[in-house]
């Protein structure tokens, strides 16, 4: 009977230390979740959308009539419409009216009959 007295005595020791080590072990865990609170994310207020300055265009694409006038610079003698139905692969009425409208803002002129030179 002693001998069970002794060993009730040393198993409430060892429960008493090990509940102030996990006290010690909660504190510890609380310490931690104050250091680092919880963000909650409020939700947005419904506010006017705030003016931006215009996106900038990184090399936006030339136009149609923009890649046929370039073309037609870069000829010196002048080139033909077939020829440029060939480097642009525009059909034949797109190249015409691109031409004509080119040739009324005076951006192209007619060296011969079918020949265009920039002007």
């Amino acid at each position: 009977m002693k001998q069970l007295k002794k060993d009730l005595l040393a198993v409430t020791r060892e429960l008493k230390a090990l509940m102030k080590k996990t006290e010690k072990v909660v504190k510890a865990v609380d310490k931690l979740e104050k250091a680092k609170p919880v963000v909650k994310r409020k939700p947005k207020a419904k506010t006017k959308p705030k003016k931006r300055a215009p996106a900038k265009k990184k090399g936006a694409a030339l136009t149609a009539t923009d890649q046929v006038i370039n073309i037609i610079k870069r000829a010196k003698k002048g080139i033909e419409a077939p020829t440029l139905i060939k480097k642009t692969g525009f059909e034949d009425k797109k190249i015409r009216n691109i031409l004509m409208r080119a040739s009324k803002q005076g951006k192209i002129k007619r060296a011969a009959r079918g020949i265009y030179v920039a002007a």
